[in-house]
């Protein structure tokens, strides 16, 4: 956390609202930054928001453009449904088409023709007829390639350094890493480093991420922060870090509104604490997320539900098929449902859409089906289990009552999950399958509870069009956990089928 009484630069806005958080702020006025990145990772389309979130300022801008036409910057920008007004000038150093008339003298930058100092002293010129306060190179590649040799390189970098703290501008210089040998001189001139990635999955969209290098005497937020480019702009997620959130709540009980499940624990679970639903395929995970999502609706407060694995459609259908009207509570805004596509889906960008409808929305209830989608949202499985631990602590601080659902694999018999998390959760409900009397059954049974007392039986479950139903403990069953049980009493502990 950033302590109020240390004194820091000022800061100028990137345009980003998630990069200006990761930034604590933004970029510090007047130094120079570098950003870099592979071709096609979103150096220039952050560049372009930087110089036009200083424009709706009142502040001038400059894009010194060694690689790319005019028109080209211009036509990118329109792409996103921007337009570059009088407050920001494309200084562009490419070549007209004339020189590729061999009959042509060449007058302007050309890579392998003209000196360095001729480069350096047109930027200067610019700078000093124009006098703005935000400036963007592109790229520093091309500066490179001219000076030849890291010596020059870093002299003629730490001139532009010196040139621009006098004229009081905020610099983004950017380096797309495509010459043979980076020099990573520059690092250490410039004030504050920020990298751009890009993953390919072997399925599945891009995705793109960023990570602050170094930022010179200023607090950032460190680690991977997750970012897609849309049709208007770059959109960041910073990670998320629970210990950032913190907010007193009254301590309650969430009920399902039924009383067979609400008495096999214990009464309920605790506002602000964390459920996990595991068991087979049909089982009944998400129809016992439903229950909790009608009852938090009937008391007054609204939910969220996350849907991986099921189309909406079906899902409303069949939870209307039980007596629970998931339209009719989504159009009175007491329930907030999305669809996750976890093949376009970075577990940055779920994590950010889960605060941002809490925050908004004062959600008490949020439902996740299921971990598997979300799972396979993760290009790096190994650390699932820190995403999921950091969005879980951030929902408890926020009193928000959190289930998740998690498939396991196989139906009777042995079971497997392929991602265990079921020591993150404060309370962890099973749901199987068992053979009796020539009959396919359900079970259900509380396997731990942190936040207090719950019943060690086993009960039968129901699903039928009155919705859930809860039995009397199997105590003449032996085995249901397993699926395959022994009957040993003498009576009829079965729910009746009538």
């Amino acid at each position: 956390m950033m302590d109020p009484k240390l004194e820091f630069l000022p800061r100028a806005g990137s345009g980003i609202a998630g990069l200006d958080e990761a930034l604590h702020g933004g970029w510090a006025r007047n130094r120079l930054h570098l950003l870099e990145g592979n071709p096609g990772t979103g150096k220039t389309t952050i560049a372009l928001q930087f110089l036009l979130a200083g424009a709706a300022e009142g502040e001038k801008g400059i894009y010194i453009s060694l690689a790319e036409t005019e028109q080209e910057l211009r036509d990118g920008a329109r792409s996103h449904g921007w337009t570059l007004g009088p407050e920001i000038e494309i200084f562009e150093l490419v070549p007209p088409e004339s020189v590729l008339d061999p009959k042509q003298q060449q007058s302007l930058l050309y890579s392998s023709d003209l000196e360095l100092g001729e480069t350096i002293e047109r930027i200067f010129d610019a700078i000093a007829r124009l006098k703005p306060q935000r400036v963007v190179i592109d790229s520093l590649s091309e500066i490179r390639l001219l000076a030849q040799s890291s010596l020059r390189y870093r002299r003629q970098v730490l001139a532009l350094k010196h040139y621009f703290s006098q004229s009081r501008s905020t610099v983004i210089m950017l380096d797309d890493l495509t010459t043979e040998n980076t020099d990573r001189a520059v690092h250490s001139i410039a004030h504050s480093v920020v990298h751009l990635d890009q993953l390919a999955p072997i399925y599945g969209g891009e995705r793109r991420r960023l990570r602050i290098v170094k930022c010179r005497g200023q607090p950032f937020r460190s680690g991977y922060h997750d970012f897609t480019i849309t049709s208007g702009g770059i959109e960041v997620f910073p990670r998320l870090v629970a210990a950032e959130h913190r907010r007193g709540f009254m301590g309650e009980v969430t009920r399902s509104g039924n009383a067979g499940l609400d008495t096999l624990l214990g009464g309920g679970m605790a506002t602000g604490s964390s459920t996990l639903v595991i068991g087979p395929a049909g089982t009944g995970k998400s129809m016992l997320l439903l229950q909790y999502i009608a009852a938090a609706v009937a008391r007054g407060e609204t939910a969220a539900l996350f849907v991986f694995d099921e189309e909406l459609g079906l899902l409303f259908d069949r939870a209307r098929g039980l007596g629970i009207d998931l339209t009719a509570m989504r159009d009175a805004g007491k329930l907030v449902v999305e669809q996750m596509d976890a093949a376009e889906l970075s577990p940055g960008e779920f994590s950010h859409r889960v605060r941002d409808s809490v925050d908004r929305g004062n959600i008490r209830l949020v439902a996740i089906d299921s971990l598997n989608g979300y799972q396979a949202a993760m290009s790096e499985e190994q650390h699932i289990t820190l995403h999921l631990h950091e969005l879980l602590q951030y929902l408890n601080r926020r009193g928000a009552t959190t289930f998740l659902t998690v498939a396991q694999h196989g139906m009777v018999g042995e079971m497997r999950q392929t991602v265990d998390v079921t020591y993150l959760a404060d309370t962890v409900i099973m749901l199987r399958y068992f053979e009796a009397f020539g009959r396919v059954r359900r079970a259900i049974s509380v396997i731990k509870k942190r936040t207090g007392a719950h019943e060690d039986t086993i009960r039968e479950l129901r699903i039928d069009g009155r919705g859930l139903s809860v039995g009397e403990p199997l105590t003449e069953f032996q085995g249901v956990l397993r699926g395959v049980p022994t009957y040993v009493g003498q009576s009829a502990p079965l729910l009746d089928q009538a």
